[in-house]
């Protein structure tokens, strides 16, 4: 994978003046360009609702905070299902021996 090919490409977030630069490989590349999009619809989104309250510097911050909150709910849901994967696999072992 370390010889895995990268390209540029330049991102928009929000109302952030100069695009922002990426090396990535063309795999990554979709799921970057997804996360451009999801970012600025919420941004979008919110300053449409907000935008008279909120500078967009906080929105901004608002946005990066609902998505590391989304990332640790997965990553907690990610953690109970390799627990219960694991509880799984020993029950499944404790059963096969048992019947050999």
């Amino acid at each position: 994978m370390a010889n895995e090919k990268r390209h540029n490409i330049w991102i928009n977030l929000a109302d952030v003046n100069q695009p922002i630069a990426l090396s990535v490989t063309p795999e990554d590349e979709v799921a970057s360009r997804e996360a451009e999009k999801l970012v600025n619809t919420l941004w979008d989104t919110w300053m449409k609702r907000y935008g008279e309250k909120s500078s967009s510097h906080e929105l901004l911050a608002r946005v990066a905070f609902q998505f590391a909150r989304l990332y640790w709910v997965a990553y907690q849901q990610t953690n109970e299902v390799n627990d219960y994967l694991a509880e799984f696999e020993r029950q499944l072992d404790e059963v096969v021996v048992n019947i050999e």
